[in-house]
């Protein structure tokens, strides 16, 4: 059904990075809730999310790679509203696996919103969060005739979509950023599932008034508080360097857009601390660096550098499997200069009437370190700290200096079901104890080889073999979420593994005669049986259906370069693989190309 959505689009800037320096240590998915005055009715919020899916069909995504940069592409799945299980911020964006990039669950009277940084920011996310609490809300009590605030009425599919970052790119160079490395928290991080979470309910007036006191923002007071709460546990050896946040900027309120994707850019902030700072000396330094930082120019001059690199013809044209290592590269050096990270959402919005069935909203995202991020609703202001860290002396003195400069607060109960959850699955520790096996197979052949012939002869057979299985067993277990990928790593490797026995054992050639041509035939048969059983969309299997035709005619060509002996499966298989791609071009060419270009946009 035509929406007006395309059906695959690029990442824009800012979430280039993301899928390559996604882990177990952080997922890279941030949580909005909403906390309700009653317990969530689960039908109730599932005819809410299909209703706001209307709105927003561009998160009904899932990330692909292609040979140069991942991309999003639409997919005809249907979210679901499951029951709060798993530890908050679990991963979305698992390799392979055809999954949506978001999800709603709920528990009690709380309604989750969880989605993967590659999709949206903060801004999209809370725009979701909106619209799904409100038509939820309108659901529940038809009888209050609740009115709908207005969330973009007039954006456009290509509204939506669009990638800002482009869009206002010029090609203007500006001076590089000199940046100085900041204190890093180093020690023992804990896993994911571990991972602290503190919240603080501080009344907004309150926090208002204290931070106009100082002639700041609340967004630059609370900076400067947390500068100050890292700043107490840093050592006086390493006090050289400054204690230094990151702030996501929202580019909306300098560039006019209403994409729902990804448009943030962020500027850094900190201090130099000696045992006489004040809290006072900080947020003025603050002050001075938001003015510097949040001109128009610097932030016009910032987004076109992140931009640039995108945009650098010879960047473009490296391969994703070797530009992800200096993406990562880049990501690693980048963080040297940042020790926390502090994002302010900005408040959320209702008509009257809502608030009778809305106590408050929040907001914390996965980190590796330490991050804080903040939203407001009515008069509470949630602030929301996740740490890997140990122990929790930053949120001690963050709240230790709230209460010296007579802040109220009060610390939100943590209530998840799935926290300290082990996420271990089943098939890892199948495959360690394969591992394990393996090993005691290698062993034991030297072991029984030398007490029985005093040398070591067929041990190497039996080494050889069990590497090889082993190494196509570790090939099938990663890529067990793909299986038509699968297929394609297993021809390969399978060839090359069979080419090199042959060689070692005397060529005699049965590698390319047998080996390659059945192998190729066979993957091409049972991709066309894999994806009529499991009803794929074209998008799933076209591109592996002409990788692997495309394979099947190799043996021809090595045919014609006389390196086989016996013809028949060579020729066989080439024709075959021949008229599929024939036919893919043929009756299929649009989408043929499409995929292609998908694949290999640059």
């Amino acid at each position: 059904m035509e929406t007006g959505y395309s059906r695959w689009r690029k990442l824009d800037n800012a979430a280039l990075a993301f899928p390559l320096v996604t882990g177990k240590n952080d997922t890279r998915v941030f949580r909005f809730y909403c906390e309700c005055k009653e317990n969530v009715d689960p039908e109730i919020l599932q005819q809410a999310l299909d209703e706001t899916m209307k709105r927003y069909p561009l998160f009904q995504a899932v990330l692909r790679k292609g040979l140069f940069w991942f991309y999003l592409e639409r997919r005809d799945i249907l979210p679901v509203v499951k029951e709060e299980k798993k530890p908050p911020c679990s991963s979305l964006y698992i390799p392979d696996k055809k999954t949506l990039l978001f999800e709603v669950t709920y528990y009690k009277k709380r309604i989750n919103f969880e989605v993967y940084h590659a999709l949206t920011d903060g801004t999209g996310a809370m725009h979701f969060l909106q619209e799904l609490v409100q038509n939820y809300l309108i659901l529940l009590h038809p009888e209050e005739e609740l009115s709908k605030i207005c969330l973009d009425e007039v954006s456009t599919p290509g509204d939506q979509e669009e990638d800002s970052f482009s869009q206002y790119y010029t090609a203007e160079s500006g001076r590089a950023e000199r940046k100085s490395h900041a204190v890093r928290l180093k020690g023992e991080k804990l896993p994911h599932e571990d991972m602290k979470i503190t919240e603080l309910n501080i009344p907004v007036k309150e926090i208002h008034k204290k931070a106009k006191s100082y002639g700041v923002s609340i967004t630059i007071f609370l900076a400067a508080v947390m500068l100050c709460a890292i700043g107490e546990e840093i050592p006086r050896n390493k006090r050289k360097r400054p204690v230094a946040l990151m702030i996501p900027v929202n580019l909306r309120n300098y560039f006019p857009s209403q994409s729902m994707t990804n448009f943030f850019g962020w500027i850094e902030v900190g201090h130099t601390f000696t045992e006489n700072t004040t809290l006072k000396e900080v947020v003025d330094h603050v002050k001075v660096q938001f003015e510097q930082g949040l001109s128009r120019e610097n932030v016009a001059q910032r987004m076109s550098g992140y931009v640039r690199l995108e945009k650098n013809p010879v960047i473009r044209a490296v391969p994703l499997e070797i530009k992800k290592y200096f993406l990562m590269l880049g990501a690693s050096l980048g963080s040297r200069s940042i020790t926390a990270v502090y994002s302010n959402i900005g408040i959320v919005r209702f008509s009257p009437g809502y608030e009778k069935y809305i106590d408050h909203f929040g907001i914390f995202a996965s980190t590796n370190i330490l991050q804080l991020c903040s939203c407001s609703y009515q008069d509470q202001m949630l602030l929301g700290f996740t740490s890997k860290l140990p122990n929790d002396n930053i949120q001690r003195n963050f709240q230790k200096i709230l209460r010296e400069e007579e802040v109220g607060f009060r610390e939100e109960e943590q209530d998840f079901p799935g926290r300290n959850q082990e996420l271990e699955k089943e098939g890892k520790q199948i495959f360690r104890l394969f591992t394990f096996l393996c090993l005691v197979a290698v062993v034991a052949s030297a072991v029984l080889d030398y007490l029985i012939t005093g040398d070591l002869n067929w041990f190497w057979f039996v080494a050889a073999g069990t590497v090889c299985t082993w190494l196509l067993v570790a090939v099938a277990y990663s890529k067990r979420r793909n299986i038509l990928k699968n297929e394609m790593w297993q021809l390969l490797l399978v060839t090359i593994l069979a080419v090199l026995w042959d060689h070692y054992t005397g060529w005699i050639g049965w590698s390319l005669d047998f080996v390659l041509p059945i192998g190729a035939l066979g993957v091409l048969c049972s991709m066309a049986v894999i994806a009529r059983v499991q009803h794929l969309e074209r998008e799933e299997y076209l591109f592996y259906l002409v990788q692997a035709a495309m394979a099947g005619c190799i043996p021809v060509i090595l045919t014609f370069l006389n390196l086989t002996t016996f013809v028949y499966p060579s020729v066989i298989c080439s024709g075959i693989s021949f008229l599929v791609l024939a036919g893919l071009l043929i009756f299929q060419k649009k989408d043929t190309l499409r995929e292609f270009h998908k694949k290999l946009r640059m």
